[in-house]
């Protein structure tokens, strides 16, 4: 089968990705995971279900000096997060591996920060390559208890799990989460004004003791329908988008 690619500009053209035209296809939501890490420099990061690199490259964008491993089970999409790296002059680790297999290079880090998306639909499905890539980043293969426990694994003490999911899959994965960390920050996605939230940002760390916090939504868009072919992100996301803004004022100084 021959596979097309596109090239496509992500940080207002900082970041240059190569993904298949059809399949899965990275957005909006590994930038506004990668712009919510509070990383510094030194700082050793995993991302879990990298896909092609996104946001590991975004994070590494707007952090330097900071190591940063990227798993993914789709050997296709595995190699082409190191050819982003590559293509973009950047330093990522990248492993092909299921979550529940990591190899030892992974397991004897322990790491300042975790990310993931993970999936949300609980069916079994096998590898799948670009064609498929799209529902194989929607199917659950391995167990949502299985990614929260390798979470917690892969973190050192009072590091930091940072996750973007559906909201309304929400319920299966917040009991998961509350066993195994604490000091939540939680900011819900919403796409427009009056439109209910989509997408809910998670912030915890490992052995937190601090009180929940629910922060004000954040709105992808401006009014209340789109009305032209014009982008209309708030100024906020658009700023994030062009690789200007982050979305860490959610640390408590």
């Amino acid at each position: 089968m021959v596979i097309d690619f596109s090239i496509d500009e992500f940080l207002g053209g900082k970041l240059k990705i190569k993904q298949p035209k059809k399949g899965y296809r990275a957005g909006i939501d590994p930038v506004l995971l990668a712009a919510s890490v509070n990383a510094s420099k030194g700082d050793n990061i995993l991302e879990l279900g990298c896909g092609v690199g996104v946001a590991s490259l975004c994070l590494a964008k707007r952090v330097a000096g900071l190591n940063i491993y990227g798993v993914e089970i789709q050997s296709d999409y595995a190699a082409l997060a190191t050819e982003n790296s590559q293509l973009n002059s950047m330093d990522l680790n990248v492993v092909s591996a299921d979550i529940g297999r990591l190899p030892d290079s992974v397991k004897q880090i322990q790491f300042d920060h975790v990310m993931a998306n993970p999936p949300y639909f609980e069916r079994l499905a096998s590898t799948m390559s670009f064609n498929r890539g799209r529902d194989a980043s929607r199917i659950l293969k391995t167990p949502l208890s299985d990614w929260v426990s390798v979470i917690a694994q892969r973190l050192k003490q009072r590091g930091w799990a940072h996750l973007i999911y559906r909201i309304d899959r929400f319920d299966k994965l917040f009991p998961l989460l509350t066993a195994r960390f604490g000091s939540f920050v939680l900011t819900p996605i919403v796409p427009r004004k009056d439109r209910e939230a989509e997408l809910i940002m998670i912030h915890m760390r490992k052995s937190g003791k601090a009180a929940m916090r629910l922060e004000s939504p954040l709105r992808l868009h401006k009014g209340y329908s789109h009305t032209s072919d014009a982008s209309d992100y708030t100024e906020k996301v658009e700023s994030i988008l062009r690789g200007q803004g982050q979305l860490t004022s959610w640390i408590k100084k």
